[in-house]
């Protein structure tokens, strides 16, 4: 076995050390979350802090690190700062490492069973079939997040209706069809509680899991 020059074997470990930084950046639980949060629209660092259930200034420290990794830009806005993700291989990389661990942890998949309800969740598979249905009018796709992450990116033929809104909008509704409801992810919990009151008034509902991110949808702002 040939040994390695000295020049050789720095390259590789700038090479590694450098890959490595990706890892670094995501190892934090709060990290992921935020990126999963960036992922469904650009939002300022008191709407991540709040909505991850964090301190302002350990989101800051957070988004910090993500940025230093080139993982996340920001954009000053008047007095705000808004973050977003840099490209949509950050979504992707999301999608990828999360489908990894699930496939790989028990725990996790434990862990994920208590928040689904299998036999009434659609599965990528059915994604043509949605899409079809959906156009057709045969199916009500409902996007439940936050207008704003709606009107960033949303599923094929989706309509918005905020979860804190779905109670008192609920004659909006047609009978006699099946309402899909969707939210961020399989980790958000939006979706389920749409579908669980929807199902409480007497409504067909599905939960879908997956959210832009997974349909290849988290918005990217063009270059400039």
């Amino acid at each position: 076995m040939s040994k390695q020059k000295p020049e050789t074997r720095r390259i590789k470990d700038v090479l590694y050390e450098q890959v490595a930084r990706i890892g670094k950046a995501t190892s934090s639980p709060k990290r992921l979350e935020l990126i999963e949060l960036l992922c469904q629209n650009e939002k300022t660092v008191e709407t991540l802090a709040r909505e991850s259930a964090i301190s302002m200034k350990l989101a800051s420290a957070h988004l910090r690190e993500l940025r230093s990794a080139h993982l996340v830009e920001t954009e000053r806005s008047g007095k705000h700062i808004y973050y977003r993700i840099a490209n949509r291989e950050v979504a992707e990389f999301w999608v990828a490492i999360r489908s990894l661990a699930e496939n790989r942890l028990v725990e996790l998949r434990m862990a994920l069973a208590r928040i689904t309800d299998a036999p009434k969740e659609l599965t990528p598979k059915d994604r043509d079939v949605l899409v079809k249905a959906a156009r057709k009018g045969e199916v009500i796709v409902l996007d439940v997040r936050p207008t704003e992450e709606f009107e960033a990116a949303h599923l094929p033929y989706a309509q918005s209706m905020p979860i804190d809104e779905l109670e008192s909008r609920l004659s909006e509704l047609p009978q006699g069809r099946t309402i899909v409801a969707y939210c961020r992810g399989p980790y958000c919990l939006m979706a389920k509680d749409a579908v669980d009151l929807l199902k409480q008034r007497g409504l067909d509902a599905v939960h879908l899991p997956e959210g832009v991110a997974e349909w290849g949808m988290a918005p990217i702002r063009p270059p400039a």
